[in-house]
């Protein structure tokens, strides 16, 4: 399990005085960045890729508040990933410093092709970074039913 540790600051704090809903995200998102450079992923060699990180969805679930001045960790675990390495499913927890769990998140993460701006293509070398990254005990390898559970089409106001 990766982790990374925050302080949660005054700007950190929405209305009601606790953490705002959107600092959970920007949090797993630099564990997540994090864990990728740990792992030879930076964003170097996607740049040269041609690649750009993408999250597809969040699912986010609040346990307990998280209170200014407090120290939380934030885990990451790979649950899986397509057998050609363009989707990864990610958990994130949230703990205060006694280990309680605050908040629980599973993410569906991707490559967007920079210039086409669609799912990218994986080069062999970084889907062996991506088969080497440690993985969750109830790891499994994502299929297309997976990536279609959540999903959701678009709903234009106007249609045409």
């Amino acid at each position: 399990m990766y982790t990374k540790q925050f302080e949660i600051r005054w700007s950190d704090l929405d209305a009601n005085l606790h953490l705002g809903n959107s600092k959970y995200m920007d949090f797993m998102s630099h564990t997540r960045m994090s864990f990728l450079i740990n792992n030879n992923l930076d964003l170097e060699e996607m740049v040269q890729s041609n690649l750009g990180p993408v999250t597809l969805h969040e699912h986010i679930y609040y346990f307990k508040e998280v209170r200014p001045n407090e120290t939380i960790t934030v885990s990451l675990e790979v649950l899986g990933f397509t057998p050609d390495g363009r989707f990864l499913k990610f958990e994130h927890n949230f703990y205060d410093k006694e280990g309680v769990n605050l908040a629980y998140a599973e993410i569906l993460f991707s490559w967007i092709d920079m210039k086409k701006r669609k799912i990218g293509t994986i080069s062999s070398a970084i889907l062996n970074k991506i088969e080497s990254l440690p993985r969750a005990k109830n790891f499994k390898f994502l299929d297309k039913e997976d990536l279609k559970s959540n999903a959701r089409t678009p709903k234009n106001i106007i249609e045409s």
